[in-house]
């Protein structure tokens, strides 16, 4: 029994052979069939993935997806963006300006906001 598992462990089977075939039928049913809730899953933190951080020089350079913007209105965008890279950053960020960024066909694509700390 111990060599089995050992050889089950070590993947020793040849491919195409019935004893490969049921490792991997085995896999395949802990991946498709295991509950979610297993795992722990947290949720993501909203609007986490609709900022990121770019590399500059001087003032912090921000890349913003365009949703979050779109609902927000057009006189309170600056300081609406400024409270979330706070707490998003934990540092003040006093945004400066906010760029639309168009690809070559002129579609939105998201915005660059300034800041400076």
């Amino acid at each position: 029994m111990l060599a089995i598992l050992k050889r089950c462990i070590l993947w020793d089977y040849n491919r195409g052979s019935w004893q490969y075939d049921i490792i991997v039928a085995l896999i395949l049913a802990f991946i498709f069939l295991t509950p979610a809730r297993w795992f722990r899953d947290q949720p993501r933190i909203p609007q986490a993935a609709q900022i990121t951080s770019l590399p500059s020089h001087g003032e912090a350079v921000f890349w913003i997806e365009p949703e979050l913007v779109a609902e927000m209105p057009e006189p309170q965008r600056l300081a609406q963006l400024g409270k979330m890279l706070t707490a998003r950053t934990g540092k003040t960020q006093v945004l400066t300006r906010i760029e639309p960024i168009y690809d070559t066909e002129q579609e939105l694509k998201g915005y660059m906001a300034f800041a400076r700390p």
